[in-house]
């Protein structure tokens, strides 16, 4: 299996819809194998999101960055994606093994317990957070650096979302995450692929 890519460009309802979306994916994905496009739109319907899916493969593949589906491994499976990303109230890393046989399972957490217990159920990967403030979830008592140093701990690559900048890139790499997610940072900048470098650049 290739390296587990260093960062994450989620994607939302708004990135799904918008015009811009094809040009940004481009240029995000122009960075190649440490970048990896994920295709998350948890108010699309299935149809909907296999056809946002299929549409970012087409971008990824020949720029060689990874394709990761949210929380449906038979679109993942179906259409060839390098790995899926999981919720809590998803399938559990083991039941979707059985679904999607090959490529990264990662699973989202909001605690050290949470990151463990997808450890333990066979997750590659977690995302964690939200580290800093972020509008994606409003409310949510941001858990700060700390969450990144513990779970790190574990025996696995802990991916740091929430408020994620260019700028903060470095406080979560020298926390230990093995890379960083966002969507904000990377989808309403004029200069995708610049914000996408200058958040790698501490893993490079």
């Amino acid at each position: 299996m290739r390296p587990l890519p260093r960062l994450f460009a989620f994607t939302d309802e708004t990135v799904r819809t918008s015009r811009r979306t094809s040009a940004s994916a481009g240029a995000i994905a122009s960075l190649g194998a440490p970048v990896a496009l994920v295709a998350r739109d948890h108010a699309a319907t299935g149809a909907e999101l296999t056809e946002f899916t299929a549409a970012l493969h087409v971008i990824t593949r020949p720029a060689g960055a990874a394709l990761i589906v949210s929380s449906r491994p038979d679109i993942a499976a179906a259409l060839g994606a390098q790995g899926i990303q999981l919720r809590a109230l998803d399938l559990s890393p083991a039941d979707a093994r059985m679904v999607f046989p090959v490529g990264w399972i990662g699973r989202s957490v909001h605690s050290v317990d949470e990151a463990r217990i997808a450890a333990d159920e066979g997750a590659d990967y977690v995302v964690a957070g939200p580290v800093f403030e972020t509008p994606t979830h409003p409310g949510m008592t941001p858990w700060g650096i700390a969450l990144i140093q513990k779970a790190s701990r574990l025996d696995l690559p802990v991916i740091a979302i929430g408020g994620m900048t260019p700028e903060r890139s470095q406080q979560v790499f020298e926390a230990g995450a093995w890379g960083v997610a966002a969507i904000s940072a990377l989808w309403k900048t004029v200069k995708p692929a610049e914000a996408a470098s200058r958040m790698l650049q501490p893993w490079m």
